[in-house]
């Protein structure tokens, strides 16, 4: 009875000790199996439960980082001061010191290549100012995204309560950063990098030598998450993009995405129509405007404008009338009347009597010859093509066409509204119109593929008519 109770004893202590570490150690599975050119779903287990997503999180924190330089927030090149926040982060870091002052370039490839969660947190804090509010907008561009059951709290994905997603939120995250920002994919696919600091070796190497057509893109561990991975592999222009949470070992985890990513280039058609994900709209810090409002007086008090010189009683001078004048209020219907009389032949001018100050004297202005004319004698339309302004990269041979127009000078303005609102990827582009049979194209020429890329994205978000002209 007593070796019974003692054996009763034990199994207790065991249960009480060794359980809870079990519970800790044994995170729930999830799976998603996507084709990324159509964003269809081959697979799916627990794919909207929700779960500690680990360093997965710094997928988003990179996103919004693209985001911010797109935007001018920030550049590759600005030098971030780093906080003891982010000093203080606990491993896998880069070990970076408060006060060091590091450019932004080399941050993004550490918590890219190596998962740094100082890095991280720096670029977050660069960016809004905290990283309470980096997580915020992490969260907002989210729900813009469609990942509705994502929350985050922080920026490098360590367990802190609240902090969760799930499988299907983040293939789609995965697929935006693979389709949104191409220019800076390849950092996932890197085996290793400078990172100013030291050189830094990518958490994901092994899958990514081992799986073939594999070029990304995130790995993830807590003890809370297991180990998680967002992969995506191409092949023979098949792109499959494979998510799982809660493995229990490097190797294991390797081994079952590498059989989604099979299962998913089986199944996936051998061609498919790309369907880019639609681009989230630019989400700003909340805080951004909440700072002192100062109102700038820009109304003038009084004229600048010299007074009006008193004239003696003598002749006066021809050139001094127009400067005696008042101000008089032109309207269009004068400009129009002025060409129609210059077109004519003659030019009369009169002056109000009110225009006078006493003891002008009244001067009537020559008249214009006859052959003499404001408007030209008018020239037929040659079907050439009219440029308006000139790359200086002769380098760039692509081109986007953003519709068929009625007319030269339609095409023209269409052209110019367009470049004005895509400063940003249309700078540097020429705007050309080609006459056809049909009508007018209206094109930007001398993009590089992935400018002429990104450009008719981001038109199409707005519902706006646009396709890439291959180099011919």
């Amino acid at each position: 009875m007593k070796h019974r109770l003692f054996m009763y004893v034990i199994s207790a202590m065991f249960t009480v000790l060794v359980g809870p570490w079990t519970a800790l150690n044994s995170a729930p599975y999830a799976a998603v199996v996507m084709d990324a050119r159509t964003g269809k779903i081959y697979h799916s287990r627990n794919a909207d439960t929700r779960l500690h997503p680990a360093s997965l999180t710094k997928m988003m924190t990179l996103y919004v980082a693209f985001q911010a330089i797109e935007q001018s927030e920030i550049s590759l090149d600005s030098y971030v001061t780093v906080s003891r926040n982010a000093s203080s982060e606990p491993p896998s870091k880069l070990w970076l010191k408060t006060g060091q002052k590091i450019q932004l370039r080399y941050l993004i490839r550490a918590a890219s290549i190596k998962s740094a969660n100082d890095a991280a947190t720096a670029i977050g804090e660069a960016i809004a100012g905290s990283e309470v509010e980096f997580a915020k907008r992490m969260t907002r561009t989210a729900r813009a995204m469609g990942m509705d059951r994502t929350t985050f709290k922080n920026a490098h994905g360590l367990t802190q309560s609240g902090h969760l997603s799930t499988a299907r939120d983040m293939t789609i995250l995965g697929r935006h950063i693979i389709y949104d920002y191409p220019q800076y994919y390849n950092l996932f696919s890197r085996r290793s990098a400078d990172a100013k600091v030291r050189q830094v070796n990518n958490t994901n190497r092994r899958f990514l030598g081992a799986y073939k057509g594999a070029d990304g893109i995130k790995t993830g561990y807590t003890r809370a998450a297991g180990f998680n991975l967002v992969a995506s592999a191409e092949r023979g222009g098949e792109r499959i993009i494979a998510t799982m949470f809660g493995g229990s070992s490097t190797p294991a985890r390797n081994a079952r995405v590498a059989q989604l990513l099979d299962m998913g280039f089986k199944r996936a058609p051998s061609s498919a129509k790309l369907q880019r994900p639609r681009i989230p709209p630019y989400e700003r810090n909340q805080n951004e405007h909440k700072g002192k409002t100062v109102r700038l007086m820009t109304a003038v008090k009084r004229s600048l404008r010299p007074k009006i010189r008193p004239f003696g009683s003598g002749p006066v001078p021809a050139e001094l009338l127009i400067a005696a004048a008042p101000e008089v209020q032109i309207q269009p219907d004068d400009i129009l009347a002025a060409l129609q009389s210059a077109t004519s032949g003659a030019v009369v001018v009169q002056l109000a009597e009110s225009t006078y100050a006493p003891g002008m004297a009244r001067i009537s202005p020559r008249v214009r010859p006859p052959r003499l004319s404001f408007v030209a004698d008018p020239v037929a339309e040659q079907p050439t093509e009219s440029v308006a302004r000139r790359s200086k990269s002769g380098s760039r041979t692509w081109a986007i066409n953003i519709g068929k127009f009625n007319s030269r000078h339609q095409a023209e303005r269409v052209l110019l509204r367009m470049a004005l609102a895509e400063m940003s990827t249309l700078d540097g582009a020429d705007r050309t119109v080609k006459a056809r049979a049909t009508g007018y194209d209206a094109l930007f020429t001398g993009l590089t593929q992935d400018s002429a890329d990104l450009a008719c994205r981001r038109l199409h978000a707005q519902q706006l008519s646009c396709f890439m002209v291959a180099p011919s």
